[in-house]
């Protein structure tokens, strides 16, 4: 069983005639989010691509972006800041920050699909200061404690 929450969304000048964000399949999580720019990656450039839209996300939720599978795995093309947030209260232009890992020039050209866009509550932290914090079968083991890749 699903749900939908309304998001209300402004096209700008430069997303005139562009899809609006929009799920694959029935079952999708994240909506396709189209470029409203032409330009090239140059391998190990990054680059903020315009999507010509901006967003009202209803407080207590975000738009978290990432990358589109695809990309990343033919072509080495990816959101380095996976996943990228955008907050709630933000109401600019939504720009998908890309990076090429590959070794070869990428154009992105207007219209094409260049990252996936999902719709997630919000839960805001309240802190609790304490001096002692509950003992745990793991305790303070950091990277790597709980046993690494050649157990497998």
């Amino acid at each position: 069983m699903s749900s939908t929450i309304a998001v209300e969304i402004k096209r700008l000048p430069h997303g005139e005639g562009l899809p609006l964000p929009a799920y694959a399949t029935g079952g999708a999580a994240g909506m396709d989010v189209i470029s409203a720019e032409d330009v090239t990656l140059e391998p190990g450039a990054r680059h903020p691509v315009a999507t010509g839209l901006a967003l009202a996300i209803p407080q207590g939720y975000e738009i978290q972006v990432r990358p589109r599978s695809g990309l990343a795995l033919k072509h080495g093309i990816t959101v380095p800041n996976t996943p990228g947030t955008i907050d709630s209260d933000y109401r600019g232009e939504l720009k998908i920050i890309m990076i090429n890992h590959g070794g070869e020039p990428f154009p992105i050209r207007r219209g094409d699909r260049v990252a996936q866009l999902v719709l997630a509550p919000v839960v805001q932290a309240k802190w609790s200061e304490v001096e002692v914090l509950d003992a745990t079968e793991r305790g303070s083991g950091g990277f790597g404690s709980t046993g690494g890749h050649e157990k497998l």
